[in-house]
């Protein structure tokens, strides 16, 4: 089993804390099949880019960045994340720090963490690899979506509501809880590379099937898949990661 990386560090009063669905990924893409896929798909020399999408603690992305060897056959892996809340950024970067010991001959590079908006700060065409843990919680509507001059910035103290506030941003997903996943499935088309796949938490409650459905119509070479599953209860998954990928 590949070491978990440490997040002692991380204010989880303003950044979500690392639970069930941060170790279902690390389990995941850590599984037999996944790091035959990610072998096969970007073996041969390339070098792919990993961009997590909300790191929060940032526990999955240092974990694939600490393990490019394990999990893609070479440390020539570029990692990055995109998180609208400043401290997760912060965060992130110190576990990424943190994950990889002095020596080590199995991480790859980490490129940072940058505030924005979902997918806004990537060129189109550039992510082989994205991961999106989501505000998949159903909930009768979504905060308020910040500008980034509306979050306090992260060399000050935030107030009690600023703290509630940007925990809200991590898990209230909206209608079905999708509302935010939504808008990152339809900017697949545009930001992932041609080798593009991307690994996305859903729960039961978001309609898993559904979802799969919609992703096929995007057109015939788009596929997608179950890959991790945290169990069933009364016959539903509650939790599920879904692969999609070009062919």
């Amino acid at each position: 089993m590949l070491p978990t990386p440490d997040t002692s560090h991380v204010a989880y009063e303003r950044v979500y804390e690392p639970a069930e669905d941060s170790f279902l990924l690390l389990d995941t893409l850590s599984s037999t099949p996944e790091i035959e896929f990610l072998h096969n798909r970007f073996g041969h020399g390339y070098v792919p880019l990993v961009v997590e999408i909300g790191p929060g603690s940032g526990v999955v992305i240092a974990f694939v960045n600490a393990h490019a060897q394990v999990l893609f056959g070479s440390r020539n892996v570029l990692t990055a994340a995109v998180d609208v809340n400043g401290y997760a950024c912060r965060a992130t970067n110190e576990t990424v720090r943190k994950a990889v010991p002095e020596n080590a001959a199995s991480h790859g590079r980490y490129l940072g963490a940058s505030q924005g908006d979902l997918v806004a700060p990537l060129k189109n065409g550039l992510a082989d690899v994205l991961i999106f843990n989501p505000p998949y919680v159903p909930t009768p509507e979504l905060p308020k979506q910040p500008g980034l001059m509306d979050l306090p910035h992260p060399d000050t103290k935030p107030t009690f509501d600023d703290d509630s506030y940007m925990l809200s941003l991590s898990y209230a997903g909206g209608r079905d809880g999708m509302e935010t996943t939504d808008r990152l499935i339809n900017s697949l088309p545009q930001v992932l590379s041609s080798k593009g796949c991307a690994y996305i938490l859903l729960c039961a409650q978001n309609r898993p099937e559904e979802v799969k459905e919609r992703i096929r119509l995007l057109g015939e070479a788009w596929n997608v898949a179950t890959v991790g599953t945290s169990g069933k209860k009364a016959g539903w998954e509650r939790l599920q990661i879904i692969r999609i990928w070009i062919e």
